[in-house]
């Protein structure tokens, strides 16, 4: 297993202790993003992941370009993965087998024998044709493990057993429709929501049944769809259709049950104000030198300023144009008042803030070069997790894994030569 401690100690975010999932293993046959993410949360927290990839490896090693290149080596030349992989894929370890084969779910069983957690999202079914289903083929030989698989509908329900796709369950769950604006109409959300927050929900559903494992003795399966996740993403839109029965329509920044509550131009740049009370707005309208705006009828109180949002946007772009924005902010945020400035990406990774939480990560690498990432947001006061290892090239580590089940060297051998195990992608 691999040491939570040892890790380079002159890079940024790194692990500074075994984790607080320390001696947990996870199997982890997932690809493309909200299983891989999933995972990578757990081995940042400790637990050793080994991830099994299929021959053509995980796609996503492709979605680029940005691409990492690599030196020609025992992995063959010109390997190279995409900056989609990296992203989500640090702290595990890498095995290429080709489960189609029956010597391949013969290595996966002697792997699956020495974890506590399964994670996959192979399209339902698939494991079941396999012989490797929950219910019929793990559970009962495994009564202890944990089986999370991430689908895009689940395998029950009209669109059960179909796939699913980040963008196209924007779509489906309603996301799409309540973003942009009503000149954009429904328009797809920059970053994948609906995987990420898949990943987020699997997490918390293994750490639920890894606790209740402890009171009966069981693991359990975990049935994580993207059209759960992404539906339960919903709020306040859906509690507003419930309760007034009316469609959310798309507002662009301004929220639907708040004023102020969106982005205004300032002398140095653009910045984003969220009101969320009548005290704040009094604040707010104070620090502009606008103390006359609360008292207008239109803006008394929240439920006024929502009814009449026009003309408190009329009035506030007015006060907000001549200001400094970076200064306004810092100056209402330590007033109480939420406030800040619209960073673009290379900004807000470059910003001081940033690094002081260890949200970029950087790791030294043996053979030169750094690994950089997004730090975990997952801050433990005892046990720390972090950047252990970069991520795993394809089947970096598969004679390692497979001499820790057992097998011989000659026994490896004989797997590659019976197409199982892959050292070059297919």
């Amino acid at each position: 297993m691999m040491d939570g401690g040892a890790v380079k100690p002159d890079g940024k975010g790194l692990a500074a202790s075994p984790g607080a999932l320390a001696g947990l293993r996870v199997v982890d046959l997932t690809r493309v993003l909200g299983g891989p993410y999933c995972t990578m949360i757990l081995s940042d927290h400790g637990a050793e992941v080994i991830k099994v990839e299929p021959p053509q490896g995980d796609e996503v090693r492709d979605w680029g370009p940005p691409f990492q290149e690599y030196e020609p080596g025992e992995h063959g030349p010109g390997e190279r993965d995409a900056s989609y992989f990296i992203g989500v894929n640090r702290n595990k370890r890498s095995i290429a087998l080709d489960l189609s084969r029956p010597g391949g779910r013969a290595v996966l069983l002697r792997l699956i024998e020495t974890a506590d957690i399964l994670v996959e999202n192979f399209k339902p079914g698939a494991m079941e044709r396999w012989g490797l289903g929950y219910e019929a083929d793990l559970a009962p030989r495994f009564p202890g493990l944990i089986h999370c698989r991430v689908s895009g509908f689940g395998a029950d329900g009209p669109l059960g057993g179909l796939p699913g796709y980040d963008a196209i369950l924007q779509a489906m769950t309603g996301l799409m429709s309540i973003n942009g604006d009503p000149s954009t109409g429904p328009l797809r959300m920059g970053t994948p929501v609906v995987d990420l927050a898949t990943g987020l929900y699997s997490v918390i559903g293994i750490l639920m049944a890894l606790h209740e494992r402890k009171a009966s003795g069981l693991g359990q399966y975990l049935d994580m769809t993207l059209h759960d996740c992404g539906m339960a993403l919903l709020h306040q839109q859906a509690a507003n259709y419930f309760l007034n029965g009316k469609r959310p329509m798309p507002l662009g920044n301004p929220h639907p049950n708040i004023a102020p509550y969106e982005k205004y131009a300032t002398a140095t740049g653009e910045i984003f104000i969220a009101i969320g009370n009548d005290g704040q707005f009094r604040r707010l309208c104070e620090h502009l030198g606008r103390p006359d705006l609360p008292g207008d009828p239109r803006f008394l109180t929240n439920g006024d300023r929502v009814r009449n949002r026009p003309a408190l946007q009329e009035q506030l772009a007015a006060a907000f144009a001549p200001q400094d924005g970076e200064a306004l902010c810092q100056a209402l945020l330590r007033a109480g008042l939420p406030a800040g400035p619209v960073l673009a990406v290379d900004e807000a990774m470059q910003a001081p803030h940033t690094a002081a939480r260890a949200m970029v990560t950087e790791l030294p690498l043996d053979g030169g070069g750094t690994y950089r990432a997004l730090g975990t947001p997952i801050k433990l006061s005892r046990t720390p997790g972090g950047t252990r290892a970069a991520p795993p090239r394809f089947n970096q580590h598969g004679a390692e894994v497979l001499a820790s089940l057992g097998y011989s060297d000659a026994e490896v051998e004989a797997l590659r030569a019976d197409g199982v195990l892959f050292d070059t992608r297919r």
